[in-house]
């Protein structure tokens, strides 16, 4: 069986998923929807589908959808395409309200269909072994700042659902759910919080703090981790792991998992054929937009703004 699969969203994003959908042996590409027509009919052509004139024309024709239109749209498409019948893969984030990603994945529970978040950094960091350690970390420090991209990629979200979403999802796969969530920020250049830090304390005790910024004079992409036993410090930008833990870590995964962004897309088609597990399932990921929520909240409070 192939599952017919269709595209909302003709962006950057959706282009990256396009070519995966057409490339799956195990999914037939119908189609692409988005509002911008034009744009729409281009990315069609160029895999030689259908360009749809409606969502609802979309959702109709699919057996499952991967959905990349900007993160202030996903929660309603989300919920279109679930109540439509669709299985679905998402790109992050979820949602912009932990109770919204949670209904999302309680609608998904109830219609018994995959829900997928495209979360899928979390690939690499199991490849390395970091999911596979005997010892939960008792602290983390993780770093994604970037210089302001000259499109104003994402402008429609903070910084926080932009780029922060990613280590708050890695986190609370190794630490489990924040107790306690504060943080500070600030708005520079794009109407919303463009820099942001997270304090998250865990009931056993563990910590994490979390930099992310779409405002630095240069790219960082790190993560410190600290156990019992050691440390372990990841360069993700160079591949350079420092670690004095007893524990074995790939430092480059780059030949063993070469393209995660396909490999989070296989994964989804095989779980709607019910060949897989779901990669990350909408309750998990609804973890990371609760935090991102209060974070983002508790920001804005002590800014003003």
């Amino acid at each position: 069986m192939s599952l017919k699969t269709a595209l909302i969203g003709a962006g950057v994003f959706g282009g990256y998923h396009a070519g995966k959908i057409a490339e799956a042996q195990s999914a037939i590409f119908i189609g692409v929807f988005d509002p911008d027509a034009a744009r729409a009919r281009d990315l069609a052509d160029k895999h030689g589908v259908k360009a749809f004139a409606s969502q609802a024309d979309t959702l109709s024709a699919a057996d499952a959808v991967i959905i990349a239109c900007p993160a202030i749209y996903h929660a309603e498409t989300v919920k279109a395409a679930l109540s439509a019948g669709c299985h679905v893969l998402v790109e992050k984030p979820l949602a912009l309200t932990g109770e919204e990603a949670m209904a999302l994945a309680e609608l998904a529970d109830k219609s018994d269909r995959v829900l997928q978040v495209g979360h899928q950094e979390r690939l690499v960091l199991k490849e390395m072994g970091l999911f596979d350690l005997p010892e939960t970390p008792l602290e983390i420090e993780a770093y994604r700042e970037s210089p302001p991209a000259p499109t104003g990629r994402a402008g429609d979200v903070s910084v926080i659902f932009d780029l922060m979403i990613h280590d708050l999802d890695m986190v609370a796969c190794l630490q489990g759910a924040a107790s306690s969530i504060a943080g500070q920020g600030a708005i520079i250049h794009s109407g919303r919080i463009d820099q942001a830090r997270a304090d998250l304390v865990f009931a056993d005790g563990g910590r994490a703090m979390v930099s992310s910024s779409r405002a630095a004079d240069e790219r960082r992409r790190s993560m410190r981790l600290a156990f019992k036993s050691g440390e372990i410090e990841i360069d993700f930008l160079t591949r350079a792991v420092r670690n004095t833990t007893p524990f074995e870590i790939k430092a480059d995964v780059s030949e063993s998992l070469p393209d995660p962004l396909g490999a989070a897309d296989h994964a989804f088609f095989a779980a709607c054929l019910g060949k897989g597990p779901v990669l990350v399932p909408g309750r998990e990921a609804a973890e990371a937009v609760r935090v991102a929520e209060a974070l983002e909240n508790s920001i804005m409070k002590t800014t003003g703004a």
